[in-house]
């Protein structure tokens, strides 16, 4: 069995920062019952309101809402094209094996519920290092829009990426 090693100079080039203000194309995804129900369920949520379009009536909701935290499955189902952090090609082109999931941070300003359509809006607002380089960090924002052009939902992301 032949192994490929990675050098380690192949590890430890710079993110360029000229990335940093670069914002996505803005980008469509239907928000669907089942990937609520699945995501409330892969989440261990037990609340009826995200499973039962009664119980979600029941609380004042029109259908079943989106958990907290869902944002963050939405842009999974619809990568940006422009500023991607693994796209080595239109976006930052980060190596998947390198990174860590630092932090991410959430400002709600209004529901999500299923059938809507959202439109989502990445920026890539900060690249910095600590530790001489061996950490670098890319910080990203995300809107959510619903189709009545109301924002909904603020998401920060930390990306964490190891050098060497």
């Amino acid at each position: 069995m032949r192994r490929h090693y990675v050098r380690q100079s192949e590890l430890t080039m710079a993110i360029d920062r000229s990335h940093i203000g670069v914002v996505s194309e803005p980008r469509e995804i239907d928000v669907e019952k089942g990937q609520l129900r699945f995501f409330a369920k892969a989440t261990g949520e037990i609340n009826p309101v995200y499973f039962d379009e009664e119980a979600a009536r029941a609380a004042g909701h029109p259908t079943i809402p989106a958990p907290p935290t869902f944002l963050f499955s939405l842009q999974l189902g619809a990568p940006a094209k422009r500023g991607d952090i693994f796209d080595p090609e239109n976006g930052i082109g980060v190596d998947v094996r390198r990174i860590l999931h630092g932090e991410q941070r959430f400002t709600y300003h209004r529901p999500i519920y299923a059938g809507d359509r959202m439109t989502l809006t990445t920026t890539t607002t900060d690249i910095y290092d600590k530790k001489g380089g061996a950490l670098e960090f890319i910080t990203q924002k995300t809107q959510g829009v619903n189709a009545a052009g109301q924002l909904c939902v603020e998401m920060q992301v930390v990306t964490v990426v190891r050098n060497g």
